[in-house]
């Protein structure tokens, strides 16, 4: 007997013999799913709903129960990132917060989470991550190295001035004559 014979409104669902989900309940399960392997902002998981076709009324429904459970937590998860990005990536203050907006946290839970963040915190792992990258650069001339490492540490966010300062003085320390610093050799 075909499903369509044994009297039953609804075909089974995506061919697996079960019976179509509400959109609430699907809602739901997409969200558990997502949420099992690591934390996400509302605006993505609202995105993920929208992708397969939950309704939007729906999918609010669903997104505000989860925030009031604590499920979602945009300013926890703002809070975590900028903990793990910077500690484990070295990523800076702006970087962080280009991050966050492109995760669709608000832009006062990303000066919030930011705002953990001291410059002196920024520049010490600015220091940490030039004395990493210090030694591979060995061998070549001051100008290419003190360009390398300041651009690793803008890539990574940090403010031109504080890279450049972070840079000359790891060379210096290192014993590199800072001459070219005013653009001529002194006599």
């Amino acid at each position: 007997m075909d499903a369509e014979d044994s009297g039953s409104p609804d075909p089974p669902r995506a061919g697996k013999g079960l019976p179509p989900q509400d959109p609430g309940e699907q809602a739901r399960a997409i969200c558990l799913r997502l949420l099992t392997g690591t934390a996400r902002t509302r605006k993505q998981l609202a995105d993920a709903l929208h992708k397969r076709g939950i309704p939007d009324e729906v999918s609010d429904e669903v997104l505000s129960r989860f925030e009031e459970v604590g499920l979602i937590d945009d300013a926890a998860f703002a809070d975590a990132w900028v903990e793990s990005r910077h500690h484990g990536r070295g990523l800076a203050r702006r970087a962080l917060a280009r991050e966050l907006r492109n995760k669709g946290v608000d832009p006062t839970l990303i000066d919030d989470a930011v705002g953990q963040l001291d410059s002196d915190q920024e520049e010490e792992r600015a220091r940490e991550l030039v004395a990493r990258k210090l030694r591979s650069t060995r061998g070549l001339e001051r100008d290419r190295r003190l360009r390398r490492l300041a651009g690793m540490l803008a890539r990574k966010g940090y403010p031109e001035g504080m890279a450049l300062r972070v840079v000359r003085r790891a060379l210096e320390e290192e014993g590199e004559a800072a001459d070219d610093d005013l653009g001529y050799d002194p006599l």
